[in-house]
């Protein structure tokens, strides 16, 4: 039986041996240290991968961009400069079933003036399905996106990036204001909170205001669309194979053409990041393991040796009466104290270094919201922390109690002539 005098007994035994106790501990110590550190740092570089590809668009987003054909077609010469209409998104939905959301992009660099605050920014004409494939985000109180009337009536509403806000009204609220763009009034309806991507924000406008006001020959440059069902980089290779033919029967170029347009599949460049974190995780598990063997190794050597250095102990213990099955509770007992209190404090600094990692990585953040997010969240299952230290703790007892089943079975004479 475990009994509090036993236990003291250990604990006396472990203060007067502290060498040997230090170096088991570290032992045990260091290996879960090692491996919650790599396993945190391994998730913590995934977890910021997937944010940053959250936090700029849905990673099922799909993006066409025209551009200039390089080789003849069907009679037609290169160098023709190709732009989209309403039809092309038309065939896209049409023929390509994958899809959903699709909206056509029109852009322009204009100047947006609230009384004498002014700046030039990026003016989007869109579909109300845009939101929903860029993630934009209102809060309570930031108003809403465009919407089917919007785009109906060709309203002269306005959604501004919180960028915008913060540079034409300084600090004030910009809804149900109003704002020029170029010569236009336009009503401000939301106010997308979602951190750009890139320079000094966005302004959203319906995509028939855009056609009508600013674009009369109905022409664009970007189809933007979420795409379903696509979860290898196979499948995303023939889709966008697909997409490339079909769309060069709609616009008359050579499928062969490298130049004509430019698809952009977020979600294939998702799976591709992916999948090289899941080799970095299993390369990253492989060192823990092999940490955490050699932490078993150095546990089990030293609690050989202590053993070995207490034959001649258990000799004297033997022949004051102590029965064998009592000696081998304290071996036990010694090397689960051990590994227990090392195990858990190398947990602790595991943690806590993770822990202080990532909350300088969220004060640099908080510095440089635009900036993309490098570390983030670096948590480790628990169960993967305990299932470690459980083996550490196992190696520990059966390292020490093999070489004391053998010193208790030799007579209390020969074991007292032990070195």
């Amino acid at each position: 039986m475990f009994t509090i005098n036993s236990i003291q007994e250990i604990l006396d035994s472990l203060k007067h041996n502290k060498l040997r106790t230090i170096l088991t501990g570290l032992s045990v110590s260091w290996g879960i240290f090692i491996l919650i550190v790599l396993l945190g740092a391994g998730n913590g570089l995934k977890n910021a991968v997937m944010s940053n590809f959250k936090d700029r668009a849905a990673t099922n987003n799909v993006q066409i961009y025209s551009g200039t054909s390089s080789l003849p077609f069907m009679g037609l010469k290169s160098g023709r400069s190709l732009t989209f209409d309403k039809s092309q998104v038309s065939t896209v939905k049409d023929n390509m079933l994958e899809t959903s959301d699709q909206s056509g992009i029109i852009e322009k660099q204009m100047t947006i003036t609230n009384n004498n605050e002014f700046g030039n920014f990026s003016i989007n004409g869109v579909e109300p399905s845009y939101q929903k494939i860029f993630n934009l985000k209102f809060e309570s109180n930031g108003g809403r996106f465009i919407n089917q009337l919007d785009n109906k009536s060709s309203n002269k509403v306005v959604v501004l990036d919180k960028k915008i806000e913060d540079v034409l009204f300084k600090g004030t609220s910009a809804l149900g204001k109003y704002v020029k763009i170029g010569s236009v009034m336009f009503k401000v309806i939301g106010i997308n909170t979602k951190k750009a991507r890139f320079g000094d924000g966005q302004a959203y406008i319906p995509f028939s205001t855009a056609q009508y006001i600013f674009n009369p020959d109905l022409k664009f440059r970007n189809i933007a669309m979420t795409v379903n069902g696509l979860e290898s980089k196979e499948s995303n290779d023939d889709f966008n194979k697909r997409l490339k033919k079909t769309m060069s029967q709609s616009l008359s170029f050579d499928p062969n053409d490298t130049q004509a347009i430019y698809i952009r599949n977020d979600q294939s460049d998702f799976i591709q990041t992916m999948k090289i974190f899941g080799g970095i995780t299993i390369f990253v598990s492989v060192i823990g393991i092999f940490t955490l063997i050699a932490g078993i190794v150095g546990v089990s050597n030293i609690m050989l040796v202590s053993v070995k250095e207490r034959t001649r102990e258990i000799g004297i213990r033997k022949a004051l009466g102590a029965p064998p099955a009592s000696i081998l509770q304290s071996v036990i007992l010694e090397a689960i104290i051990i590994t227990s209190i090392f195990g858990y404090i190398g947990m602790m600094m595991g943690i806590g270094l993770t822990e202080l990692v990532n909350f300088i990585m969220i004060k640099s953040t908080a510095a440089t919201p635009d900036a993309p997010t490098i570390f983030k969240n670096p948590t480790v299952e628990l169960s993967y922390v305990l299932i470690s230290t459980g083996i550490l703790i196992l190696s520990g007892v059966i390292a020490g109690y093999m070489p004391a089943r053998r010193a208790v079975r030799i007579k209390p004479i020969e074991a007292m002539r032990e070195e």
